[in-house]
């Protein structure tokens, strides 16, 4: 039974790591703290099933308690669609191919199975930490750390981010390149775009920027592989974070993040920059608490990432860094559980950063717990 439990804590933890970069889940969801709860979609279904068509009809229906859905025979006879079609075509794609391509586009059913799924339970930092932070990952991203040598050196020169974070977030997303999803790029967007209303804008505008992917990278819109989301390569980007961060890291005239370590090293690199990241801050600060807390003083939901509070301000109400910090910079209080105890620390902007790349402090903590892991133990074997 024990087993069984961590098993399928194992599962909602990918797919949370493979819902992918600035992938934001459904507000409902409750597993990992604003995270994705499904089980990765990719792990309950047969390879023959990933780009089987629906089965042939008029038109069919499914109903939630929250929403009905008309499904038709294939993706180009959609209302949305349709309009879809109209949009692109306003950037000079031609309704020929956009009609081709939504033809192609296979509904996958697993993926709405998964996505659709209620919430398991929250995950405790303590459940959570276990998943991510294990001997395993953390020798192999020492291994990759040593392979990758000479590039997260230059990654960190030209970018300001340290090996240890690109390496944790790499080995959390995809374990080091091994699990990088299987699904057609163009089905789970069209999928989650035209067939889940709930959260179909977000998709509609990732296959949007997919298709703009494909075009300036020339590549077959077919040919890309990723996540249940469409999330893509060693670090797990959508569309739009691959169109605005991902980089030519060697200057091969391609920015290869799903077969080329350079490119995603840098990439990973680029988009902690470009989000902010400040070379040699801290990112957690261990505090002294007063007597009392306020449950206000804790974050809920997505907005609540963001650090408002200075540390001077924490300090007037009795929450004091261990570390010296200027009081004008901002932190957020952070409790996590841990079996039966709490911990408390300060979320510094570098650990708001993080959460740039996934909106969930309990990601942000994995992400930064194991950099330190593997740090140490990359030390070590040196």
């Amino acid at each position: 039974m024990r087993k069984q439990k961590l098993f399928a804590t194992s599962l909602i933890a990918m797919g949370l790591a493979l819902g992918g970069c600035s992938f934001q889940p459904d507000a409902e969801s409750s597993a990992g703290v604003e995270g994705t709860q499904q089980k990765s979609a990719q792990e309950s279904q047969s390879p023959q099933a990933k780009n089987q068509a629906p089965k042939q009809g008029s038109q069919t229906s499914t109903k939630t308690e929250e929403e009905t859905v008309v499904r038709y025979d294939s993706y180009p006879e959609y209302p949305d669609a349709q309009l879809f079609i109209q949009e692109m075509m306003e950037e000079g794609f031609s309704e020929q191919y956009l009609t081709s391509v939504l033809s192609e586009a296979k509904r996958q059913e697993s993926i709405l199975k998964a996505i659709s799924r209620p919430a398991e339970g929250r995950l405790t930092w303590g459940k959570y930490r276990k998943i991510f932070i294990e001997p395993k990952r953390i020798s192999q991203g020492v291994k990759f750390w040593q392979e990758n040598k000479t590039v997260l050196e230059r990654a960190e020169q030209v970018y300001g981010v340290p090996p240890e974070i690109i390496v944790a977030i790499i080995g959390v997303e995809t374990r080091y390149g091994r699990i990088t999803g299987s699904y057609r790029v163009l089905d789970a967007l069209a999928t989650l775009g035209f067939d889940y209303p709930r959260r179909s804008k977000f998709f509609r505008g990732q296959l949007k920027e997919y298709l703009r992917l494909v075009k300036e990278e020339q590549v077959d819109v077919t040919s890309l592989k990723g996540s249940y989301a469409g999330a893509m390569g060693y670090g797990q980007f959508i569309p739009s974070s691959y169109r605005n961060y991902a980089v030519d890291f060697d200057q091969d005239g391609k920015r290869d993040i799903w077969n080329n370590k350079t490119d995603a090293i840098g990439s990973v690199a680029n988009y902690f920059a470009v989000h902010g990241w400040k070379t040699g801050e801290p990112v957690i600060s261990a505090v002294s608490l007063p007597a009392t807390l306020k449950d206000d003083w804790f974050g809920k939901g997505r907005k609540d990432l963001i650090p408002k509070v200075t540390i001077g301000e924490w300090q007037g109400r009795g929450v004091k860094s261990k570390l010296d910090l200027a009081p004008e910079g901002k932190a957020t209080l952070l409790r996590l559980e841990i079996e039966e105890d709490l911990q408390y620390w300060l979320g510094l902007h570098n650990f708001y950063v993080i959460t740039r790349y996934n909106h969930s402090n309990l990601y942000a903590m994995a992400v930064y717990r194991l950099s330190e892991e593997i740090k140490r133990a990359y030390s070590t074997a040196q």
